[in-house]
């Protein structure tokens, strides 16, 4: 399963708390993490000249999704995989889930910005990312409307409900 939206729109948290539900073994991959294992030479993959590395990255996030997944893992993968990034995982050999959070943008700007450490907190990279999760077109019908009042079980709950479901399956 794919769980992506802006940043700022629950991802992480929704997919941990997925992670640990009892069932078929888990894995939750934060996508975050594979561009954080650049270590010289790393690009912001929201700038333009990124391609190239981004390329990479999904590349190997595609590999390590199919290896788990082909191991009998459930693979939740949470970050920022937009529809411009789905190419990467067209030969994937399990089917995939493709979710899409969407807040409201002055909730992720806000979330964005309380979280601290090494995080995206500038509020015009957090708008454009959340403009391109605006209008997707075929895939509006995988998107999931969040709010601040959404209570993380909830959360979980639906988001359970749309796995459940074959209509979030990418073809």
């Amino acid at each position: 399963m794919i769980l992506t939206g802006p940043p700022g729109a629950g991802k992480t948290t929704a997919a941990a708390a997925l992670a640990q539900m009892p069932g078929s073994p888990k894995v939750h991959l934060h996508s975050d993490d594979f561009w954080h294992f650049i270590k010289h030479g790393a690009i912001a993959p929201y700038l333009p000249q990124s391609d190239a590395q981004n390329r990479v990255v999904m590349d190997a996030l595609c590999r390590t999704v199919s290896a788990y997944a082909e191991g009998g893992y459930f693979v939740i993968l949470d970050g920022i995989i937009g529809p411009w990034f789905l190419s990467a995982f067209a030969g994937l050999k399990v089917p995939a889930h493709y979710i899409v959070l969407r807040p409201p943008l002055d909730i992720a700007i806000a979330r964005c910005q309380q979280r601290g450490g090494d995080t995206l907190t500038d509020p015009a990279p957090i708008t454009a990312l959340h403009r391109q999760f605006q209008s997707l077109g075929t895939l509006e019908a995988h998107v999931l409307a969040t709010s601040d009042s959404d209570r993380p079980g909830d959360l979980v709950e639906r988001i359970s409900a749309m796995i459940s479901s074959d209509k979030f399956r990418l073809k």
